[in-house]
C-alpha cells in the first residue's frame, strides 16, 4: 500500500508547477509549490511562475529609487546609472519571461532529492547511442543558462557541424541554493558535499562512465570530483583552472607567470569586493538584493560587464534578453542570500590548488579573469592531456562563445571516448 502511495504521490508530482515569489510578504504565491519528495525518485519538473509574480516585478521596477549618477566616466565606482538604467527599461517595458520558462521546460527539467536538499537540473539525451554522459557546473553569477546555447550542438552535433562520435549526454545541475534547487537550511553544503552529490546524481541517473566540466564555481565543484574520483567519473574539463601559484621552481617567473600575477593582484585590489562581501554577510546582503530587483540586476549584470571579453559592453556579446534570463533565475527563486552563502562556506577554504591525477584538460580563454599559465597546470595536474588557449572569449565562455566552446568540449573529450 505504501509503495502504491509513493508512485501516485510522485506520478501526482509531474503535473504540478512550481510557483515562486521574490521575498514579497504580500503575495500569497510565495509559497513554493514543490513536486512530492521521494528519496531516490527523480521527478520531472515544470516551471510555471504565477502572473501575480511577474506583476508584482512591474510594479517593482516602476517604483524603483535610484542614485545619482557616478561622478567618474568608467565603470571604477561600480555600474554607470545610464547603463543600469538602459537595462532595467528593457526588463520593464519588453523582456518577455514566459520564453524563457517555455526555453526551459522544453529541454527537459527534474528535481531530485539528495541529502535533504531538493536538487533542480537539466537533462537532455543524444539521439546517438555512443554519446558521452556530460555533467556541467555553472558558478556564480550564472546559472544553468549559461549552457542553454551549447545543449543542441553538444547533444545534436550531427545537426551543428559535427559526427554523431561527438555527442554528448547532458546533465546540468543548479546549484544547492541557486535557481529552483533547493536552500541549504543549515551550513555544510560547501564544494566537497556538492561534489559527492553530483557523483550520486550521476549514480541515480544510471550512467556508469561520464566526463565532467565547469567553470567558476563549477571548476570548484568539478576539481573537487577528480579529487574524489568517484567510479565512473573518466575525466574532466576547466575553463577556470584553479591554479594559484604553486611554489616557483627556481629562476624568476615565465613572462605567462608574470602576468597571471598581475592580474590576481589587481583583481584582488580592485575586482574582489563582491567576494569579500559574499564570503562573509552574505545574509545582510541578501535584504537588499532579495527587496530590489535593480539591486539584483546591478549585483549581476557588473560582473557581466567586468568578465564578459566585451571590454565592457556586454550587449555587444550577450542580449539584453540574456542577460535579464540569467538575473531572473535569481530574482525569482530569492536566492541573493542563498546563492552568497557559497562563498562563505568555500570560498576560503576548498576554492584553492589542488594537484590531481585523473585526466584533465583546460581550455583558457582570452578574457578570462585571469589567464593560468600552462606550467602552473603542469605542476598540479599530473595527467593534464589537454590544453588550448582561446583567442576569445571570458568568463562565462559557453554563453559568449557558444560555438568556440563546443569545439572545445569536442577536442579535449575526443581523448576519452
Amino acid at each position: 500500500m505504501r509503495r502504491g502511495f509513493l508512485r501516485l504521490a510522485t506520478a501526482l508530482s509531474t503535473v504540478l508547477a512550481y510557483g515562486l515569489a521574490p521575498g514579497n510578504t504580500a503575495l500569497a504565491a510565495r509559497e513554493r509549490k514543490r513536486p512530492v519528495s521521494v528519496t531516490g525518485a527523480v521527478n520531472p519538473f515544470r516551471l510555471a511562475i504565477p502572473d501575480a509574480v511577474l506583476e508584482d516585478l512591474r510594479r517593482r521596477l516602476e517604483h524603483a529609487r535610484w542614485p545619482e549618477k557616478e561622478t567618474v566616466d568608467d565603470w571604477s565606482q561600480g555600474v554607470p546609472v545610464e547603463k543600469l538604467r538602459a537595462l532595467v527599461d528593457h526588463w520593464r517595458t519588453a523582456y518577455d519571461w514566459r520564453r524563457c520558462e517555455a526555453m526551459l521546460n522544453a529541454f527537459g527539467q527534474y528535481r531530485t532529492d539528495i541529502d535533504g536538499l531538493g536538487i533542480h537540473f537539466l537533462h537532455v539525451r543524444s539521439r546517438h547511442e555512443s554519446a558521452l554522459p556530460l555533467l556541467m557546473t555553472h558558478g556564480w553569477p550564472g546559472s544553468v543558462l549559461e549552457f542553454h546555447k551549447v545543449i543542441a550542438p553538444l547533444t545534436d552535433p550531427t545537426a551543428h557541424g559535427g559526427s554523431a562520435a561527438d555527442a554528448f549526454h547532458v546533465i546540468i545541475p543548479s546549484l544547492p541554493g541557486y535557481g529552483f534547487s533547493d536552500k541549504p537550511t543549515g551550513p555544510g553544503w560547501g564544494l566537497p558535499k556538492i561534489a559527492s552529490a553530483w557523483s550520486e546524481l550521476m549514480t541515480r541517473l544510471g550512467y556508469t562512465r561520464y566526463v565532467a566540466q565547469g567553470g567558476d564555481w563549477g571548476a570548484g565543484v568539478t576539481t573537487l570530483l577528480g579529487k574524489h574520483r568517484p567510479p565512473g567519473l573518466a575525466g574532466i574539463h576547466l575553463n577556470l583552472p584553479i591554479l594559484f601559484p604553486p611554489p616557483l621552481i627556481g629562476g624568476e617567473p615565465t613572462p605567462a607567470e608574470k602576468q597571471a600575477l598581475e592580474s590576481l593582484t589587481n583583481f584582488a585590489a580592485t575586482g574582489s569586493g563582491y567576494s569579500k562581501e559574499q564570503a562573509t554577510r552574505p545574509q545582510t546582503l541578501g535584504y537588499a538584493l532579495a527587496d530590489s530587483p535593480v539591486g539584483q540586476a546591478a549585483w549581476i549584470y557588473e560582473k557581466i560587464a567586468e568578465w564578459t571579453d566585451s571590454g565592457h559592453h556586454p550587449e555587444s556579446i550577450l542580449s539584453f534578453d540574456e542577460i535579464l534570463d540569467n538575473i531572473m533565475l535569481y530574482w525569482l527563486p530569492g536566492t541573493a542570500a542563498s546563492s552568497a552563502r557559497l562563498y562563505w562556506e568555500s570560498f576560503n577554504t576548498d576554492f584553492a590548488r589542488i594537484e590531481l591525477d585523473l585526466p584533465v584538460g583546460c581550455s583558457i580563454f582570452h578574457g578570462e579573469i585571469y589567464r593560468a599559465p600552462k606550467v602552473w597546470a603542469e605542476r598540479t595536474y599530473r595527467n593534464l592531456f589537454y590544453w588550448n588557449e582561446v583567442p576569445r572569449g571570458g568568463h562565462f565562455a559557453a554563453f559568449e562563445q557558444p560555438r568556440l566552446f563546443v569545439d572545445e568540449l569536442r577536442s579535449c573529450f575526443q581523448h576519452l571516448r
